[in-house]
């Protein structure tokens, strides 16, 4: 019996041990390079011949301090580019002052893969998807991309572009995704439909946050996965329920309005009208679910 070994793509790897020396090389390499974060998405596609392999891969993992997790009141929540999804989704901080954030990691992939990805490198893959996309729209996340050039902030509404793009450029890296600190009276819910719980890619992703004012729903943010070429705001299912109280009427027109707002395609997951089905289903029970919580 014969075997067959199909080779592998060769590429330079290096491991900087500070943010500068990470920083030089992909301004030395440009589009040659690729950052290694937890690899959970670039071996695979380089293996898989997704994309073309890079000719040197930069791994970040031994630079001190780009993992960690902290919070401060006025500052909000701060998450490093190599703090695993495991680690934000277990962190005591982000559980008791994010648990929307907390809950919407644990839908993602499994054990194994979060104990190795990073949050950062999530959002960075761009894909429709992403899990954790929805819910840092809804609580504006504001990036901080570093070059040899300098640093910029980038709203999280405005860093993706299109399926896998992203305002990123070759010499940059997400060193930090900033947080707000959650406003009073507001509760956020992220809902998820996929075959399984996690482990499989959402078919449709729900974010909702909502901010009340005595009955009246003082902000509102809907956000949307799987379901249009980025991750993306639902403007029109929030005007529907701004500066209204939470009711089935209002919940429904809210729902109404993201369902014919989303932009989902057909493929082998799932057929695009069942996919605006399930926005509507999923938004007005996430918009539900907060409505009870606040009883």
């Amino acid at each position: 019996m014969t075997t067959f070994y199909r080779r592998l793509p060769r590429f330079d790897y290096v491991q900087p041990t500070s943010l500068d020396e990470a920083l030089s090389l992909l301004g030395r390499y440009k589009a040659d390079a690729k950052p290694l974060a937890g690899g959970t998405d670039l071996i695979p596609q380089v293996k898989g011949r997704d994309m073309a392999a890079p000719r040197v891969v930069v791994d970040l993992k031994a630079i001190p301090g780009l993992d960690a997790i902290t919070y401060d009141a006025t500052k909000g929540l701060t998450l490093g580019a190599m703090a695993t999804i495991a680690n934000v989704e277990r962190s005591v901080l982000v559980r008791e002052h994010y648990p929307m954030l907390s809950n919407a990691l644990t839908t993602m992939a499994s054990p194994q893969v979060r104990n190795r990805a990073t949050v950062t490198g999530n959002i960075c893959t761009a894909v429709p998807s992403a899990d954790s996309a929805p819910t840092l729209l809804v609580l504006e996340a504001v990036l901080k991309l570093v070059s040899q050039k300098g640093e910029r902030l980038v709203p999280i509404t405005q860093f993706f572009t299109g399926p896998r793009q992203t305002v990123l450029t070759y010499d940059e890296l997400i060193t930090e995704i900033r947080i707000p600190s959650p406003p009073p009276k507001s509760r956020g819910v992220y809902l998820k439909l996929s075959p399984r719980k996690s482990m499989d890619l959402a078919v449709v992703g729900v974010a909702a946050f909502v901010v009340r004012d005595g009955e009246t729903c003082k902000d509102v943010r809907i956000a949307l996965g799987a379901v249009a070429p980025t991750p993306i705001r639902e403007a029109r299912a929030e005007s529907a329920l701004l500066g209204k109280k939470l009711t089935d009427e209002s919940i429904e027109e809210a729902a109404s309005a993201a369902s014919s707002e989303c932009r989902p395609i057909d493929d082998h997951r799932a057929a695009r009208e069942y996919r605006c089905d399930m926005v509507y289903v999923l938004t007005r029970r996430a918009l539900t679910q907060i409505k009870e919580e606040a009883l």
